[in-house]
């Protein structure tokens, strides 16, 4: 790895969340430590690993969380210019101090299922997109502590924490 790379510093606890994801998945990381040694595309991902579907996840989430870098790749004579991908950290640093409980929340936040989180993220999404995007109001309005919904909003790749507020996320283009 390049020595020369940057450190991720986490203030937050809920950074907690995408971090043990990527890092928990097999293919996850194997996907990050690929892009640590260079660039990629998410088609050469896929040769590598045999499962686009995985990969896209795979990107997806490494991409929300900062942990990589994306650039478009010059195009061969009568091609398509493709993105291409890298990891943009090769350390980190935790800054932080949390209640057990938030921290127990964010860990059980982690490794629960779709299914399980399913009506949680239905609901909160529908509201977002309805203008809510308050964190103390969505508490309020769902029934959740603000724990709980800053964890959720890491975890789901349709909305983003952006301070005290939970806004939809859009991908830069």
């Amino acid at each position: 790895m390049n020595g020369g790379k940057r450190t991720r510093i986490i203030n937050d606890p809920s950074d907690l969340v995408p971090l043990l994801q990527a890092f928990g998945s097999i293919t996850h990381k194997r996907v990050f430590d690929e892009l640590s040694k260079e660039w990629r595309t998410e088609r050469e991902l896929a040769k590598m690993f045999g499962d686009e579907g995985s990969v896209h996840r795979s990107i997806a989430l490494l991409r929300k969380s900062g942990l990589i870098e994306t650039k478009w790749r010059a195009p061969d004579p009568g091609s398509f210019p493709e993105k291409e991908y890298h990891s943009t950290y090769s350390r980190i640093q935790a800054n932080f101090g949390a209640a057990m409980e938030e921290v127990s929340q964010f860990i059980q936040l982690t490794f629960m299922s779709e299914e399980e989180l399913r009506d949680a993220s239905e609901r909160l999404y529908k509201e977002v997109v309805g203008g809510n995007t308050s964190l103390s109001n969505l508490s309020r309005e769902l029934g959740l502590s603000q724990t709980f919904i800053r964890g959720l909003a890491k975890r789901f790749e349709k909305i983003n924490v952006r301070g005290q507020r939970i806004e939809l996320y859009e991908e830069e283009r």
